[in-house]
């Protein structure tokens, strides 16, 4: 029985490594493969792309963000690549632990993007940047209604 579980375990282990595919690990890579995988209602693969960007650019993004004293200009957004991506996939992946029922890990995670990456900004295919901070704030003040 014993062996029957860790075989199973395993396996699952393993199809799930496998499906992980970070690309060229840029971020904007992994920020767009967290978006499709949030899009997909898979939190899990969400949370893990997100993870990865929010891993390995977290420094560069908070060195960007306290160059700023406001949000940048649209045609500077660019420039702030990391903290753009890093504030987006801490979005997604708040946005992917409350569909898994993680409230308060949520909590926290909008409470990181509002309190160390505040001014990033994201691309809306639509045509303009959007706030993450700002919609974070806003689900904040929604869950304390709750």
């Amino acid at each position: 029985m014993m062996r029957m579980i860790f075989t199973l375990a395993f396996a699952f282990l393993m199809t799930n490594l496998s499906a992980q595919d970070f690309g060229d690990h840029k971020s904007s890579t992994l920020t767009s493969k967290a978006w499709t995988e949030l899009g997909k209602n898979n939190s899990d693969m969400a949370i893990t792309y997100a993870n990865k960007c929010i891993e390995l650019y977290m420094k560069e993004a908070e060195k960007m963000q306290k160059s700023l004293k406001d949000f940048t200009a649209q045609e500077d957004t660019p420039k702030y690549w990391a903290l753009n991506d890093v504030g987006t996939c801490l979005y997604i992946k708040a946005q992917a632990l409350l569909k898994k029922g993680k409230k308060k890990e949520a909590l926290a995670t909008f409470k990181q993007l509002t309190e160390k990456v505040k001014y990033a900004q994201c691309w809306d295919p639509n045509g303009w940047f959007w706030k993450p901070s700002e919609a974070a704030q806003e689900k904040m003040v929604e869950m304390e209604l709750d």
